[in-house]
């Protein structure tokens, strides 16, 4: 984790912005010695929107489960689940 004094933003843009690309982790800033906002690169922030995604869709997928609810089988599900894995790790872009 990196932490920075927001003030680095504008003074040092280009260091901070190669620090979220090489890293892949998000930069936290702060105000006065406070937590004040997070900086990611754009391929991160998009890669965590889909993994929340998929966290949301398994969690609807296991209450349905619970629920007594029939939905896809387990073969299928599995190719579904390698299908958006790929597509989170590769970059491309695709719904899920």
């Amino acid at each position: 984790m990196q932490i920075k004094p927001s003030a680095s933003i504008r003074q040092h843009y280009n260091e901070i912005s190669a620090l979220c690309k090489s890293s892949g982790e998000p930069v936290f800033l702060t105000k006065n010695g406070e937590g004040d906002l997070v900086v990611m690169d754009m391929e991160t922030f998009s890669r965590r929107e889909k993994m929340l995604k998929l966290r949301e869709e398994l969690l609807a997928v296991e209450e349905d489960r619970l629920a007594g609810r029939v939905g896809t089988s387990p073969d299928e599900l599995d190719a579904w689940l390698e299908s958006v894995l790929d597509e989170a790790e590769h970059g491309k872009n695709g719904s899920i």
